[in-house]
């Protein structure tokens, strides 16, 4: 072998170990003074359980397509440059099943033996009221991506925590507002809903809601199975017994879908408006299987509520492309998630001119900040800054696309951000209570 051959043969392999330890995807990028080789990132969801297929896998999805996306550049505008500022991500993906107090090991697991540089996470109310204090106490960036109990930035103040989608009062005002406008004149409701904080908080503000709205409303029935229960003979027997002419549901995930294939043969849903404040999940799912006239959400502007832009149509095309099937609003939280990262870091690295920021600057980047998604745009108007505010939105469930492979949705309306989200520094308990002072309202 000779000399000039065996000189080119090292070469060549140093190229290639360059290539290989560099994350799929990523094109060779300058990046600022000071920056990270990569940043680390936890990705907490249902891998396992009832709410993984409808809600864990669907986000799991979108953060891989996502991180992918952005390494390499190719996003649409505004996020076309790869990576944050050109710093690679890189995911660590752990399974949310288990428990509040499993989460919180977990996140101590994630910041002091993983070396995550921030979180994005939980579905579930519960974990997120769990970990929030201890995120705190870690002082790591932590991004609620989907729970939605509006305790987290209504009972405290936090510093490293955010969430980048609406809590749970967008749901529950505007369900209630909506059904003014499909049944002005109800006069009987009940509800169903899981027994622990999203369920009982959903149902609280909505009852308090439409009874703020019209109060000769009267509450028949209320039914709090355990979370996961899985069957519900017994609920499905009190609800045609009490003959509610409405009833609210915040069920979700294998509950959400499984209530609706035993309450269709027993015709719950010919006897009783029903409305499923997260009930899109369900619709790509079970296909035929949902019956019609029957009121979904989306908890926010997502999947069948989504503006026709750019930057959706992007997004559906790439995870379709991907996955087979369009994304629901898990996806669309998870990438409101990242976006609003990718966002922040680089408000921060421009406004510390070109040098990598530090946590307090990427905070004070986020703080107040609009940013781009495919659901529109997404503001952290409330909670100090903290907590993002997005419009909502109701339908009801119609014929069978055969071509879409789910149930058209008609009657739909959109209420702006500005019509369900209390100011900020008001509670919403306050808020309804006090008559939606300054609400704006089409």
């Amino acid at each position: 072998m000779s000399r000039r051959f065996s000189v080119l043969n090292i070469f060549i392999l140093i190229n290639i170990l360059l290539l290989a330890s560099t994350p799929p995807g990523s094109p060779q990028a300058p990046t600022p003074p000071g920056a990270p080789a990569q940043l680390k990132v936890g990705i907490v969801v249902f891998l396992s359980g009832a709410a993984a297929a409808p809600f864990g896998v669907p986000a799991r999805n979108a953060a891989e397509l996502l991180i992918e996306q952005l390494n390499a550049g190719s996003g649409p505008k505004p996020y076309d440059r790869p990576g944050i500022g050109g710093v690679p991500l890189r995911a660590v993906y752990v399974d949310e099943a288990g428990g509040a107090e499993r989460q919180v090991a977990e996140l101590r697991r994630l910041v002091l033996e993983e070396k995550v540089d921030f979180v994005v996470g939980y579905i579930s109310s519960a974990d997120c009221l769990a970990v929030a204090p201890v995120a705190e106490e870690l002082k790591v960036l932590t991004f609620l991506f989907d729970c939605g109990t509006n305790r987290i930035f209504e009972d405290r103040t936090y510093r490293y925590v955010f969430r980048t989608s609406a809590h749970q009062v967008i749901d529950s005002i505007g369900l209630a507002r909506y059904l003014l406008r499909v049944r002005p004149n109800v006069r009987t409701i009940a509800g169903l809903n899981q027994n622990y904080a999203w369920g009982q908080d959903s149902w609280n503000t909505f009852r308090d809601a439409l009874l703020k709205l019209k109060p000769d409303v009267k509450v028949v029935s209320e039914q709090f199975p355990k979370l996961f229960a899985g069957e519900f003979s017994t609920e499905i027997s009190a609800l045609l017994a009490a003959r509610p002419e409405f009833i609210h549901s915040s069920f979700w995930g294998g509950d959400l879908e499984g209530f609706t294939i035993q309450m269709t043969p027993r015709g719950l849903h010919r006897r009783s408006l029903i409305a499923f404040t997260p009930g899109e999940t369900m619709l790509p799912r079970l296909g035929r299987d949902v019956p019609p006239g029957i009121i979904v959400g989306a908890r926010g502007p997502h999947g069948p509520f989504a503006p026709n832009t750019p930057l959706n149509q992007w997004f559906v095309r790439a995870y379709r492309d991907r996955y087979g099937i369009r994304p629901v609003y898990a996806s669309y939280h998870m990438a409101q998630a990242l976006l609003g990262v990718k966002a922040a870091f680089e408000k921060a690295l421009a406004a510390n001119e070109g040098q990598w920021p530090t946590v307090d600057q990427v905070i004070a980047a986020l703080e107040y900040l609009e940013f781009e998604t495919p659901s529109g745009p997404i503001r952290m108007a409330i909670g100090k800054g903290h907590q993002a505010v997005e419009p909502t939105a109701y339908g009801i469930t119609g014929p069978y696309d055969p071509q879409q492979k789910e149930v058209r949705l008609t009657n739909v309306v959109t209420f702006p951000a500005e019509c369900v989200n209390p100011p900020d520094g008001v509670k919403s308990e306050d808020w309804i209570r006090q008559g939606f002072p300054g609400a704006r309202c089409p």
